[in-house]
């Protein structure tokens, strides 16, 4: 019975929470999911002819929950992933940073950086270059 609240009350706080966005330079435009699939797993570093530096949050639920909507991935799958490429010379992984407001920070001190943060963490230096439907 514990358990059970314990999931509805998290599940109810997930509702809650703002919408999960992809934020970015300005200059890159809207991107769409395939495109932030490619930029988050190196198989795209070029938007618009500007090179994109994607960034990651270190760990933690936001994480988790941007690998699950966006690259329909596990942090494990994600992690085994880039230490593939990276042994076989195929490119970095993105840099991690610690919280949403390091990766705002990055994002608005960064020509053609992109992270994700909650909507709810928004700023107006700040402009949202993805986000998926339906959530």
């Amino acid at each position: 019975m514990i358990k059970l609240l314990l999931v509805v009350l998290l599940s109810m706080s997930d509702a809650l929470a703002g919408e999960l966005v992809v934020i970015g330079d300005p200059a890159l435009g809207k991107l769409d999911v395939l495109t932030i699939q490619k930029l988050f797993t190196g198989k795209m570093i070029r938007v618009n002819s500007i090179n994109v530096t994607a960034v990651n949050i270190k760990s933690g639920e936001l994480r988790n929950q941007f690998l699950s909507r966006y690259l329909n991935q596990s942090d494990e799958k994600y992690s085994a992933y880039w230490a593939i490429r990276l042994f076989a010379g195929k490119g970095m992984p993105p840099l991690e940073l610690q919280t949403a407001a390091d990766v705002i920070k990055f994002v608005k001190t960064t020509a053609g950086a992109i992270g994700y943060i909650n909507e709810d963490d928004i700023i107006p230096e700040v402009r949202v270059v993805g986000r998926l439907s339906g959530y």
